[in-house]
């Protein structure tokens, strides 16, 4: 089932063929994307202005050359031409119709699986042992979760997995701190508030003081030596740690394939680094065993080389320290082996921050110097501020715990609902509450442009109004309700539909592009663009149930729009569900 513009991309490929000219060039793909301003049509491309050049023509010109050659009369009126060069297309009435028809009677809402299916791992969420889960943590894993449901709907086969950070010299500050700090009563109390009290304590200590070091150095050893008394109390770190982020996930309805720890790789360092070695990837400097520029890339291009003083001089990757101490990206380098060659992973998404750029450019380039076969890609996010517009900063203790933060939004959502909702049941009200809460902290993240900063504010995010998941789910409960109303949530509708008003044809066009937008999420991981295409939906449907009377109308007009409900209602949910977002069926 081709959506419209794979209909009018396939039709404008023709047209350009049919030009037949050696100048244009082999790899051009005409692409046809929907008009930002609807009063320029529906759908539009820029192919003449890509092509004019090569032909020695005007863009317009040209675009009027290509006009001539489409045939498109099934789908549209005559293109028209814009500005100068665009070609602009005006969806015929019939052809609209069709295409609701086919939406709303088709189980995947008219979006097409992926035609390259493949194995995709995604590396998200990764909280650290011994520390709570905490604001800082909510991109990661909510982006990730959100990759993953739409890469399981597109027919990928979607591995999701947590690499915990659960080994190295933090465990060891840890350790140390609980054989000398530890307050047994908060422990008690809330143990994992007084495991981050410990390594927050002795984590300050540690960079100020050469016996506190020392000695949490050697903790470090004991553990990854298999010490059973320290390996014991690893052991409980972690199950305190992991039962407290499960009950996050669960609250998210999150669920992950595999978890597996950098402590699962810690018998592999040694021999990766031995092999690195002897296939001189890596060499020896000045006690530290390093990966240096191979001079295949640009220079500008190469993460182990950094422009100083008008010079490129090497910033190597290391992978074990002068002490003889591994680090992440010798982790790392084991993880993606682990991925490729057992899991046979084709692509490796990293759900990670984007001050981690360098990290992964450099792990990727390890790759590709040992000639891994797998895309490796590094899915960065700009980071959360507070009211002051700054980063909420874990070593200063001000960063909200992520239980806290979604039992807050919860909170404040019952207040809404508990003004608002008086026709609901307690038991009603609470499940309502917690799905607008839950659904407003992750509309929040998912809304935003993923590259970006953003300010997190409760008044933004659980408003009722404006871009927010409130506004959303009110969309959905509304057109939920018309059918309350008949009686029938899913009543019998002709395929007999006669689109004429104007806000008729504007949600109908609209609904023709879901199919468009979900394909299009992956190609850059961009989350935001299916809750702003919802956003819009949900504001288009709203201009049409205030102009166009549902339940008061007859026939052909009753039908077509009891259709567009119908369609709007599943599009609404379907798209709030790839999101992670379940909204509820009144409120």
């Amino acid at each position: 089932m081709l959506t419209l513009t794979q209909q009018l991309t396939e039709r404008l490929g023709e047209a350009i063929q049919k030009i037949q000219d050696s100048n244009i060039p082999e790899k051009y793909s005409a692409s046809v994307t929907a008009t930002t301003d609807t009063r320029f049509g529906d759908y539009q491309s820029n192919a003449a202005m890509a092509l004019a050049k090569n032909l020695g023509m005007s863009p317009r010109e040209l675009a009027a050359n290509i006009i001539d050659l489409l045939e498109v009369e099934d789908l549209c009126k005559n293109p028209e031409i814009a500005g100068p060069g665009f070609i602009n297309f005006r969806i015929k009435g019939n052809a609209i119709e069709s295409r609701i028809n086919e939406i709303r009677t088709c189980s995947r809402l008219g979006v097409e699986n992926s035609p390259v299916p493949e194995k995709i791992l995604i590396d998200f969420s990764s909280p650290n042992i011994a520390k709570p889960m905490h604001i800082g943590h909510i991109r990661s894993t909510i982006i990730g979760d959100c990759l993953a449901r739409v890469g399981r709907f597109l027919g990928h086969e979607v591995i999701a997995d947590n690499h915990i950070g659960d080994w190295g010299t933090p465990i060891g500050q840890v350790i140390y701190g609980w054989k000398n700090h530890l307050n047994e009563k908060a422990f008690d109390t809330d143990p994992v508030k007084e495991l981050l009290r410990l390594y927050q304590t002795i984590k300050e200590q540690f960079d100020s003081d050469p016996d506190v070091n020392k000695a949490c150095l050697e903790e470090t050893v004991r553990l990854q030596s298999g010490d059973k008394e320290s390996l014991d109390l690893w052991n409980r770190f972690k199950d305190i740690t992991m039962s407290g982020s499960q009950k996050i996930y669960d609250r998210l309805g999150i669920v992950f394939d595999t978890t597996l720890g950098e402590s699962f790789y810690d018998d592999k360092l040694g021999p990766l680094v031995d092999e690195l070695l002897s296939k001189k990837i890596a060499q020896e400097s000045d006690g530290a065993v390093c990966v240096f520029s191979n001079n295949e890339l640009e220079p500008k291009h190469d993460p182990l080389l950094v422009k100083r003083d008008g010079e490129w001089i090497p910033v190597p990757c290391i992978v074990r320290k002068k002490d003889g101490a591994f680090n992440y990206a010798t982790t790392d380098i084991a993880t993606i082996d682990h991925r490729v060659n057992e899991i046979e992973a084709k692509t490796i998404l990293y759900v990670v921050d984007d001050r981690q750029s360098l990290h992964f450019r450099q792990l990727f380039e390890v790759a590709r110097q040992r000639k891994i076969n797998a895309n490796l890609k590094h899915v960065s996010f700009g980071k959360i501020l507070g009211d002051d517009k700054k980063p909420f900063k874990t070593r200063e203790g001000s960063v909200p715990d992520l239980s806290a933060v979604l039992q807050e939004a919860v909170d404040r959502a019952q207040n809404v609902v508990e003004e608002k909702s008086n026709n609901l049941s307690e038991e009603e009200k609470e499940n309502v509450a917690e799905r607008i809460g839950i659904g407003a902290v992750k509309y929040a993240e998912l809304s935003q442009a993923r590259v970006s900063d953003y300010v997190f504010s409760w008044d933004k995010m659980l408003s009722l109004q404006g871009n927010t998941a409130p506004y959303m789910i009110n969309a959905y409960v509304r057109t939920k309700s018309i059918f309350r109303k008949i009686g029938n949530d899913s009543p019998e509708i002709s395929e007999e539909l006669s689109i004429s008003a104007d806000s008729e044809r504007a949600i109908a066009i609209k609904l023709c592009q879901y199919g468009e937008i979900v394909l299009e999420i992956l190609s850059d991981h961009r989350p935001n663009i299916l809750a702003t295409y919802l956003y819009e939906l949900a504001q288009t449907f709203h201009s049409f149930y205030e102009q166009c009377p549902v339940l008061s109308t007859e026939g052909t007009t009753r039908n077509t729009r009891l259709a567009l409900c119908q369609t709007t209602s599943a599009v609404l949910k379907h798209g709030l569900g790839l999101l992670g977002i379940f909204p509820p069926e009144k409120m």
